[in-house]
């Protein structure tokens, strides 16, 4: 893209906007704004870093931008925009895409066009106006590359084999990483890397794939090995935490609440992990509480305790009660967790998937193993998942650190 708008920058009326969602990915390590910068003085151009614009020697302008929140998009209204480039088309909402074409309008001599780039994403409003290249059973089918035409008339699109009044002509290039060899000679390992993904982001981001969705994609059964207690204690991991995600609420009558889970995570010298036990019970708090007491007690002193903190005055009181009263003694601590809980349970997929998370034998495998197979499914109890996400990060963490200062 950043070459694309390069053909017209000896027209001095040209002007071109490529857009970003958020300044921050614009600027970015290896973003738009690094890459121009090893580019655009090549040819004489002219950079200005706060504003996120590039002049060239004939007066043409190619400017970054943003649309950060729904409303940014109006900040463009009155706008002539030759040259629109939206980057990540799937990170931008329907209605700032189509209210920026409304922007793509020119008098200088260039006819105004759009290119846009994307990862697949099976959710996004992408995907349904790509159908007619994405669908193979499509009316209006075509293969990569063959251009059809569309009319948007109230969010309903028409599509058609040849121009009509007032429509838009559209193609859609598939690309594999595979294409770039370029990239693949200067860095290799970039392959392993997409490799190393949970299931759902390799497929997305590695093989091109518009179907895969989340649900019932990040975990597999078969994924996960198995071992007896006796081979934990003679492997010796050096890292060892217990992580609750809390619930409060008993099963009574019909009702289905969330459980109070605690997860027992061990990482050993080589990276494997090892989850060893799964508490797990749908109780009041007092009845909670005790149970976290307990198994505190049978962990023993030295396996660290970590609890997911809830916002607010009431996640702080709680946390507050565990450190003083619950738990005093013991390595305890409460965390904050961000992003949404299948972000969070990635990086724990992706080492599932290379085999290197295994199980000690109990009781507890079925239900667990049951529960990460359906996740993330709207209705389903994703405690178990929570609180071995939350182990697994805990780990991560404190290996960070003990490196750190090795």
């Amino acid at each position: 893209m950043l070459l694309e708008f390069l053909r017209h920058v000896n027209n001095p009326g040209f002007g071109a906007v490529i857009f970003r969602r958020t300044a921050e990915q614009i600027r970015m390590e290896g973003g738009l704004w690094d890459e121009a910068s090893n580019i655009y003085p090549l040819i004489g151009a002219k950079g200005r870093e706060m504003q996120l614009d590039w002049t060239f020697p004939s007066g043409a302008r190619i400017t970054f931008d943003s649309l950060q929140h729904e409303k940014d998009k109006f900040a463009f209204q009155g706008a002539q925009i030759c040259g629109l480039g939206l980057d990540e088309l799937t990170h931008f909402t329907e209605s700032q895409f189509f209210y920026l074409l409304s922007r793509n309008r020119s008098a200088c001599g260039v006819r105004p066009y759009v290119r846009a780039t994307t990862n697949p994403d099976a959710n996004s409003w992408v995907k349904r106006f790509l159908e007619p290249w994405l669908v193979v059973d499509h009316p209006f089918f075509a293969k990569s590359g063959e251009i059809r035409h569309f009319i948007r008339d109230g969010g309903v699109i028409s599509w058609s084999f040849e121009p009509k009044q007032d429509s838009k002509s559209l193609t859609f290039i598939r690309a594999t990483l595979y294409g770039n060899q370029k990239l693949l000679e200067r860095d290799p390992g970039y392959v392993a890397n997409l490799k190393s993904l949970s299931l759902v982001d390799r497929a997305r981001l590695l093989d091109g794939s518009w179907d895969v969705v989340e649900g019932g994609n990040l975990f597999r059964a078969e994924w996960f090995g198995f071992c007896e207690v006796s081979a934990i204690h003679a492997a010796g991991p050096t890292n060892r935490v217990r992580f609750w995600d809390l619930a409060g609420t008993e099963a009574v009558g019909g009702n289905d609440p969330d459980y109070s889970v605690g997860v027992l995570m061990a990482r050993d010298e080589d990276g494997i992990l090892t989850i060893e036990d799964v508490q797990r019970v749908r109780e009041r708090p007092l009845g909670v509480e005790k149970l976290i007491a307990w198994v505190a007690q049978r962990d023993g002193s030295l396996v660290p305790i970590r609890m997911e903190q809830e916002p607010g005055s009431s996640g702080v009181a709680v946390i507050d009660r565990y450190r003083r009263v619950v738990l005093a003694g013991f390595d305890f601590a409460g965390i904050r967790s961000t992003g949404d809980k299948t972000e969070r349970a990635k990086p724990l997929s992706a080492q599932a998937e290379n085999g290197h998370v295994k199980l000690v034998r109990g009781n507890w495998n079925t239900d667990f193993l049951n529960e990460l197979a359906q996740f993330p499914t709207k209705g389903a109890h994703d405690d178990q998942v929570d609180a071995a996400s939350g182990a697994f990060r805990e780990l991560v963490k404190k290996r960070a650190v003990d490196l750190a200062f090795s």
